[in-house]
């Protein structure tokens, strides 16, 4: 069973992979590219992911093996917010297509064994 605080931040990070997804349903990588407001609705919500992520190891360094390339997901994050001026369209939308649907799938099956 997760500590309280750690099921917090997986659900944050679940809400955030929600929205991504309900953001980009039916857009394709040029719709992302022309569209500021999606890329930075995007960007923010892998931030919360990432930021959630990091607290959620902080409290219990057991969520590290529990999520699929977690280092990596937090190294995104501080990406995205220290080096936004070399973030690429292509690799966010990458990350989005490859990446995010399991991260969202390890989340929710925590959340669902958490409740148990």
């Amino acid at each position: 069973m997760q500590p309280h605080e750690t099921k917090k931040y997986f659900f944050d990070i679940a809400e955030a992979s929600d929205l991504i997804a309900q953001f980009t349903a039916g857009k394709t990588l040029a719709d992302y590219q022309n569209d500021p407001l999606l890329r930075s609705g995007v960007e923010r919500q892998f931030e919360i992911i990432g930021e959630a992520l990091n607290q959620a190891i902080q409290h219990d360094p057991s969520v590290a093996e529990l999520i699929s390339n977690s280092s990596r997901i937090i190294s995104f994050r501080n990406r995205l917010i220290h080096g936004y001026a070399t973030i690429s369209d292509k690799v966010v939308w990458g990350v989005l297509e490859t990446n995010l649907p399991t991260l969202n799938r390890e989340v929710k099956a925590l959340l669902e064994r958490a409740d148990d």
